[in-house]
This record gives structure tokens, sequence and C-alpha cells, in this order.
């Protein structure tokens, strides 16, 4: 095992790991902007080494600087969380090249997956179902046009270099599809410097379901169950659950089988995320996040498993502490994510924190790293908290999410728990009746738009 780890990011999943380290007797590094020089992760780890000023591109994205912090610090893993460069191969090939151990699958297993045609081709391979498009990259329009043809319309462009919604457009019909492919081709190429776009089926009322898959490295490979992310806003997940109210015990089953096997095959390490559009009961794969996600705490909270700690394990060299035989589903979990932000328009809204209080009592989980007097800095995402709640069924779940919204105080900046107060009362959610697009109508309908 590791003696020390350093943590290459900030926030409640730098917290988050720092506590899985404290509970496996592992030494911890926090690395800091001057931004976050107050911050909670960088007050909770044995050591914490500033890397720069607040602009994430010149501190927590800076390789030299974290490399720097783990040969002054001796650290010998380095743990990335999720964003900043949790997904960067070439990060995880420096890291490698410095005799350091990357925590989260190779850079090889990332490059596959980050390049969205690659990964469609892998799965598709493996035996994953995917979604009736391109084989690759549409060069021309002509192309494009007579692709549409072939699997008609609906149809969706997007970058094969995308995320966050970015290089993504939808066209309806033949002309539509013109338009569709030269906006997504000009917005990737400024987005992401690579204007190379692919096309898919478009799915008119799918639900958004990812399978969490976790691999050994060495050949084996289990599932744990699937979460329902379809509430999104502008593809942003924000309310998330597991088990998904629409898959059934045999299609948990048979989906997650598929997906272990797939990995398994490849040799993957550590936390993964396969996910899928899924509609009239079939699942389509879009992509695989090769990290972990934000929403693991529902995962962790029906099986009853810490995901950081297993991929510190599996990372340092030791096997998985489970098999898909001792793998249960346990009742039902559901996470809403807290924003600083200003509704209706979801404006960032940092600022100081005078009163924070945090919900608690049976199946109430807080990650956040607020505390009162913080200041949220205005340079970084608008996550500030996740709030977890676990019950014996779905309908506890959301009774103890709406008794813990009631108890949880942020006071000093605008958050987006009014919004939460309003879904958990709303007979679609209470019933599980929802798609990928139905939080987007809401917010129309409810907010005056999104």
């Amino acid at each position: 095992m590791f003696s020390k780890v350093l943590i290459a990011n900030r926030g409640e999943i730098a917290l988050r790991v720092i506590r899985a380290c404290q509970e496996m007797g592992v030494a911890t590094v926090a690395v800091h902007s001057t931004a976050d020089a107050d911050a909670m992760h960088v007050r909770m780890a044995d050591e914490s080494v500033c890397i720069g000023p607040p602009a994430g591109t010149l501190s927590y994205l800076s390789v030299p600087a974290i490399i720097s912090a783990c040969e002054i610090t001796g650290a010998e893993a380095i743990h990335p969380g999720y964003g900043f460069l949790s997904e960067n191969a070439d990060f995880v090939q420096v890291v490698e090249d410095h005799d350091l151990t990357f925590i989260g699958p190779t850079a090889e297993h990332i490059r596959i997956m980050g390049d969205k045609i690659t990964a469609k081709e892998t799965m598709k391979a493996l035996g994953v179902p995917c979604v009736p498009g391109s084989e690759g990259g549409v060069p021309t329009v002509e192309a494009a046009l007579e692709l549409g043809d072939e699997i008609g319309y609906p149809l969706i462009v997007k970058a094969t270099a995308g995320g966050g919604g970015r290089g993504m457009k939808l066209a309806r019909s033949r002309d539509e599809l013109t338009v569709a492919f030269r906006s997504a081709r000009s917005e990737a190429k400024s987005a992401f410097g690579n204007d190379e776009v692919y096309i898919e089926k478009y799915l008119g009322t799918p639900r958004h379901i990812e399978v969490q898959v976790f691999g050994d490295g060495k050949g084996s490979a289990v599932h744990l169950g699937e979460r329902d992310c379809s509430l999104q806003r502008r593809h942003q997940k924000v309310f998330e659950e597991a088990p998904g109210p629409a898959i059934t015990p045999e299609m948990r089953a048979e989906i997650g089988k598929t997906c272990a096997e797939a990995v398994a095959r490849i040799n993957y390490a550590g936390a993964g995320t396969i996910e899928f559009l899924y509609e009239n009961g079939e699942f389509f794969f879009i992509e695989m996040n090769t990290r972990l996600q934000v929403e693991h705490p529902v995962t962790e909270a029906v099986y009853g498993v810490d995901l950081v700690r297993e991929q510190i394990r599996v990372a340092a060299g030791l096997p998985m502490h489970f098999t898909q035989d001792d793998l249960h589903l346990q009742g039902h979990a559901i996470e809403v994510r807290i924003n600083a932000e200003k509704l209706p328009n979801f404006s960032p809204c940092p600022g100081r924190i005078t009163t924070f209080h945090a919900p608690g009592g049976l199946g109430v989980r807080m990650d956040s790293a607020l505390y009162s007097g913080y200041a949220i800095p205005p340079y970084y995402d608008s996550l500030i908290g996740k709030l977890i709640v676990h019950g014996f069924d779905r309908e506890e779940a959301l009774a103890r999410l709406k008794r813990a919204l009631g108890e949880l105080i942020v006071d000093g900046v605008d958050t987006t728990v009014p919004l939460f107060h309003a879904l958990v009362n709303e007979p679609d959610i209470q019933s599980g009746d929802y798609n990928i697009h139905w939080l987007e109508h809401w917010l129309e309908t409810n907010l005056g738009g999104s």
C-alpha cells in the first residue's frame, strides 16, 4: 500500500479522497491555488503545497507544478478526482514517466475512451450495444446527408472531442442537417481545437442510464448496477438515483454483465462508468468516463462499498475487496447537486458563506467542503455540495431527501436548493416518470427558461 497520496483536485472530491486515505492509514498531500489557501481540503490533509495562482490553467491543470509537489513531499501516487486532469492521458503518461502511480486507468484506456468515435468502435467490438450512426468521423455535408437518408431523422451531430453539450447539434430534416453539421464543426473547432464530428440517430424520449464498472487491471471486472441521471439541464446532471426507476432486475443483470465483460477483456483498472441512452427497453452506448463520477455516492449507498478505497487498493496492486457474487443491491439512493447559482438563470454566485449547517440523521450523507465563513472563489465550478440520501425503497429515499433539504442551511450565497424543494413535490419525480428532456421543459414552464 502507498504511504502517501497526493490529491490533484480541490473542493468536496479532494476531501472525499482524503477521508478514504485517512481510514486506510495513508498520508495525504493537498495541492491548492492561492485562492484556495483556506479551503477545507487544505485544512484536512496532512500536508499542503501551493501550486499557483487562482486560474485553473496555472494551478490545478499545471502538470509540472503537480509533479513537483509529489517530489517535494515524497508522495508515491496521485488521485485525480474528477474534472481537471482526471481524463488527461498525457498527464497519466507524465506521472508514469516520473515513477509515480496514477490512481485510475492506463493512459491507453483514457485515450481510447476519450475519443468518442474510437470509444464507440471499441465498445461495439466488445459486444456493447451502440446507437445507429456513422462508423467514424463524417468529413463533408454530402456524406452527412447520405447517412441521414440511410438511417433516418432526427439525427444528432456530435464533436468527437466533445463534452458538456458543446459541439452537439440536432437535425430533424435534411435542411437542418446541413446547418447543424456546419455549426457543430465550427463550435467543436473553437472549443476543442478539433472540428471532427460524427452522427448518430437521435432518440426522442430516452433516459440517461449509466453502469458503474470496476476492474482490477488483470482481466477481472464487476458491475455495480446502474444510475439514472436523466434529470439534466443543458446536458449537465442535477439529480441522480440508483437503481434506475425504469430498469428491471433482469435488465440490470444483463446490461451489467455485458459492461463488466467488456472492460474485463481490455484489462481495465479502477472505476469507470459506461453511459447509455435507454428507450423502449433498449440500451445504446454513448460514452465511457474513465474516472470516478460526481454521482458515485449513490452507488456506494446501495452496494455498501467505498469506491475510492477500491481505486487506491487496485492502483497499489492489491485485489478488489469483492467479486460479482458479493455485490447485492440494497434499497434506493438519490443525490442532488447543490450549486452556488442564482435562479432562474443559474448564474454563478460566488461569495462568503455566513452560515452552513449540513443535514443529518439516518440515511443522509452530505459531501461538501463548505464551512461557515468560507469564501467561495469565482474561478471554479459552481458545485459546492452533494446531498445523498438512502432508504429502504424509493419512497423512503424521497421522503428523506425532502426532510434533509429542509434541514440544510447555506446562507450568504444563492444556491440551487429551492429547485430541489420544488422537484421533490412534482408527481413525475415522485413516480420516476421522466426522461432527459423533462427538466428542461419543467424549467421553461416553471422558471421562465433554463
